[in-house]
């Protein structure tokens, strides 16, 4: 196990120089190389962490001369950002490396590329290594920054690289970024994980906790808004942490920072961790007008034994009252969260206690998993003597019964007149979501996408609105 302590190290204003001097390398050589602009297929598998990691992935790819394509037969380079969280998400990596075999057969000049916490797994990119030959460069989470680096080793040397070196993690700033939207950015504002959640992968493939300098962050959000960006996501694998053992200013400081700056846009983030969520975050949602009254707060189980099991930190009684304080200072707050159904141990009276605890909250919606074993993780060793099937009625009844719940709570907003950013347009529908991220449709046309506009909610399907535009 890596040591548990927090790491701010930057990398450092030469090494960020090197890799913008290989950046230049590469452009040379696929100008010399190519008799059209080379595109790369990005594709990112998982979390929006991986997603704003690849926006930083293509934007120095930019620089190196390539253009973006999603066709991957005219691709000259095809680069996966895996994710190792769950296991599907595992197998569908290997299963989308493995149709590139034939793809590589015929264009003996593509180039493949794999990234990403998978590959910070040694087990993973051994298993690349050996039975995958045809992929030319495989790199971890704390390599990102030095894709110059490998592109040029990759390109000049016909070989292959393999860049996995285990590390507490580091902070580059200043690489170039490609965003993937133009009215709704990701930002990072820290990485890595000190919890170490007995199932949990994240902290092994992802390092310790290190925040982001808050003047990088304002600067960063400043671009963005400057760019017309009318939703600001602050992302971290627990937000709530943001800026422990440094002097620089906690979350709920950094919100209100953010929410200071000039500009007409919405503030979200992701994710938070209960066992560190406070009065003083809750409070800071309330009064920054800015803030979307959305809270993602995953419990995961609504069992102490199970909860302890777990390592997650905190208690039912301790939740419960996290989102008591919420909707006394946010009487209109939205709630989402994550639930794992059959972790190792778990009886049907445990998990009846999930099922008590989605009641008595009233969630607007649910990410709800079957419990995946993670190779290196505390909870892969515990015995898990509920079969697959069990496990998988107990996730129906989850499903079924916050879809009740989630019914009802629409029910409640028909009438209501919700601010929405409008993201699509299809058939004349536009789509958006409502502050509280709830998804809603109405008539529009395409004028409106990336503006605010104010709908009236006249149905309720679900977990779904349609309403009409309030002139």
């Amino acid at each position: 196990m890596l040591e548990d302590r927090t790491q701010t190290t930057e990398v450092s204003f030469d090494e960020i120089r090197r890799q913008r001097e290989s950046m230049n390398l590469v452009h040379s050589i696929v100008e010399a190389r190519y008799d059209h602009t080379p595109l790369a297929l990005v594709h990112t598998f998982g979390c929006q962490g991986n997603v704003a990691d690849s926006e930083r992935l293509k934007g120095q790819l930019a620089a190196m001369g390539f253009d973006f394509t999603d066709d991957v037969q005219q691709a000259d380079l095809v680069l996966y950002n895996t994710c190792a969280v769950r296991e599907h998400a595992h197998d569908r990596v290997f299963g989308n490396v493995g149709a590139l075999k034939p793809v590589k057969a015929a264009n003996r000049d593509l180039i493949i590329a794999l990234c990403g916490c998978m590959m910070q797994q040694e087990h993973v990119w051994q298993k690349i290594k050996k039975s995958y030959p045809f992929v030319n460069l495989v790199f971890g989470t704390h390599a990102v920054h030095r894709l110059p680096e490998m592109m040029y080793r990759v390109l000049s040397t016909g070989k292959r690289v393999f860049e996995t070196e285990n590390s507490a993690g580091t902070i580059a700033e200043g690489l170039p970024v490609r965003r993937d939207g133009s009215f709704k950015g990701w930002l990072p504002i820290m990485y890595g994980c000190n919890n170490f959640c007995s199932y949990c992968i994240v902290p092994y493939v992802r390092g310790r906790e290190r925040s982001r300098r808050s003047e990088a962050v304002l600067n960063e959000a400043r671009e963005l808004i400057a760019s017309g960006c009318k939703e600001i996501t602050l992302l971290g694998q627990n937000v709530n942490s943001y800026g422990k053992g440094s002097d620089d200013m906690n979350f709920a400081s950094l919100l209100r920072a953010v929410n200071a700056l000039p500009g007409n846009f919405k503030i979200r983030f992701m994710t938070s961790h209960p066992k560190d969520c406070t009065p003083e975050l809750l409070d800071a949602m309330a009064e920054c007008e800015k803030v979307c009254h959305h809270l993602h707060l995953p419990f995961q189980s609504g069992s102490d034994r199970v909860l302890k099991a777990m390592n997650r930190g905190y208690t039912r009684a301790k939740y419960l009252s996290l989102v008591d304080y919420a909707r006394r200072v946010m009487p209109d707050i939205s709630l989402t969260s994550d639930v794992i159904v059959g972790f190792p141990g778990e009886t049907y009276e445990e998990f009846c206690d999930t099922l008590s605890l989605i009641e008595t909250v009233g969630f607007t919606s649910l990410f709800t998993f079957i419990y995946s074993p993670r190779v290196g993780t505390k909870a892969a060793e515990l015995p898990d003597p509920i079969s697959r099937e069990e496990k998988g009625r107990w996730f129906k009844e989850l499903t079924d019964r916050q879809e009740q719940i989630a019914a009802v709570r629409c029910q409640t907003m028909l009438g209501t007149v919700q601010t929405v950013l409008c993201e699509e347009c299809e058939n004349g529908r536009v789509s958006g979501r409502t502050d509280g991220n709830v998804m809603i449709d109405f008539d529009g046309d395409e004028s409106l996408i990336g503006t605010y506009v104010k709908v009236r909610i006249t149905q309720a399907r679900n977990w779904i609105l349609s309403g009409e535009l309030v002139r």
